[in-house]
């Protein structure tokens, strides 16, 4: 058995958030002894701290890549992963050397292992996420990087990753999103991603959607005496295009704070990833402002995330596909966004849709959004790991008048859905899950 194999089986063991949402189980004194115990791993390395409801993936992968390009050793953790859980744990290119990830397992096992329960904050049981989080602080001291770029993994205020001390913050756009755990209003969220904002460090925030949330970061930015920075107004002249043929997309932003205009082509589609791009480039000049504006360039152009606007083509076995896109787009925004790329790229085009998401997504609207001109709709369930709602989705769909096939079976309706795309020559759009797109990958034996 891989040393990976044994660690994934050992994190079983423990609560995955991920898997079994509950109430209550957020808090940093568990991390802050984790961290303690092996001796601050979290301080090892100079580091960027990521949050927000959509983008925080992009934005983190496009500072890493900027960092790499500039010759520093960076090493980037986020989530969810979707097809290796290395993915959560690694660098802008690609994964770490095994040795790496062997060497932070054999250090962190056997002293968790060793750990009196009673001797746990409250004798709280540690969970599966700020397991997870500690194996990324080790692994990144193993590899001895110079750059961190963490991403939150929800909110941010109690989020495991919050006991970093970052050189620079980042909050993208804010959405109603896990209400359940992060509050009901705009307000509420905000101020949860906003307990990133540490004392007279500076953060940078991304154009928000609702007034009130720029109202939050900016109170909670003078309480801090933190230096703050609205992107859009720190920005000018944004604008972007496709290139269809080799589905890239050349961007075009200004601002002050560089020597000139920043042109680049970008891997990452879409009206967001523009903005994400200004974040990015905006946040690590702030830190190293002799950055040139080329290492900026050539770090944005090289940056790629799986299952964000990915459009994989030549499938195997169904090769009649036109383009199978793949996007983890789950809030009534980014399913927005997502169609507004699609339409520009592939403009009357036959498309078809796979759609799945998670039982707290807000279904009514996204199903109201999904009003498109696909040729074929099918609903299904995003696996076995995340709780759906096959029901409301059912009723949401039927409401909104959009024929739609629905199965519980989800790899029957992958089957179904790529079949008929390639039967047909459509274009075929799976989204509204990084768990699905985990499960179409996993059908196509990728």
């Amino acid at each position: 058995m891989k040393a990976i194999d044994y660690f994934l089986e050992w994190l079983e063991g423990y609560l995955n958030f991920e898997h079994n949402p509950k109430k209550n189980i957020f808090w940093l004194d568990t991390i802050d002894y984790l961290c303690k115990r092996f001796d601050n791993p979290q301080d090892f390395a100079h580091c960027f701290h990521v949050a927000g409801s959509k983008g925080k993936g992009s934005v983190s992968r496009m500072i890493s890549c900027i960092l790499e390009e500039a010759g520093f050793n960076v090493g980037i953790y986020s989530s969810p992963h979707i097809t290796d859980f290395r993915e959560r744990i690694c660098k802008p290119d690609g994964f770490f050397d095994e040795k790496i990830y062997e060497a932070a397992i054999k250090e962190m096992v056997p002293n968790i292992d060793s750990i009196i329960p009673t001797s746990l904050p409250a004798e709280r049981p540690i969970t599966w996420f700020e397991l997870v989080t500690l194996y990324g602080f080790l692994c990144f001291r193993q590899a001895k990087v110079d750059w961190a770029v963490y991403e939150v993994g929800m909110g941010g205020r109690l989020d495991s990753t919050n006991v970093i001390r970052p050189k620079i913050c980042c909050i993208t756009p804010i959405e109603l999103e896990h209400t359940e755990f992060l509050g009901d209003t705009i307000e509420k969220i905000a101020s949860e991603k906003a307990g990133i904002i540490k004392n007279c460090t500076p953060v940078v925030i991304s154009k928000q959607n609702y007034e009130e949330a720029k109202i939050v970061f900016r109170e909670k930015a003078i309480t801090r005496h933190a230096p703050y920075y609205f992107v859009d107004e720190l920005t000018k002249n944004l604008s972007y295009n496709f290139d269809t043929d080799k589905k890239k997309m050349k961007i075009h932003f200004e601002s002050e704070i560089f020597n000139r205009p920043i042109e680049t082509d970008m891997s990452l589609l879409g009206s967001m990833q523009l903005e994400n791009a200004c974040m990015a480039a905006i946040a690590v000049r702030k830190i190293l402002p002799n950055l040139s504006e080329e290492v900026i360039e050539r770090g944005l152009a090289k940056a790629k995330l799986p299952g964000r606007f990915e459009i994989l083509e030549n499938i195997k076995g169904f090769e009649g596909i036109s383009t199978l896109i793949l996007d983890g787009a789950h809030t009534l925004n980014s399913i927005k966004l997502t169609l507004d790329t699609l339409n520009k790229l592939y403009e009357n085009e036959k498309v078809d849709l796979l759609f799945a998401c998670a039982a707290d997504k807000d279904i009514k609207d996204i199903s109201k959004a999904l009003q498109y001109r696909f040729n074929h709709v099918y609903i299904t369930k995003p696996g076995d790991i995340k709780h759906s709602d096959l029901q409301a989705a059912d009723e949401a769909f039927k409401n909104a008048e959009i024929d739609y096939e629905l199965n519980a079976d989800y790899k029957a309706m992958i089957n179904k859905a790529l079949s008929t795309a390639s039967q047909e020559g459509n274009h075929l759009l799976v989204t509204g899950s990084f768990y699905l797109l985990a499960e179409v990958f996993k059908f196509l034996g990728k």
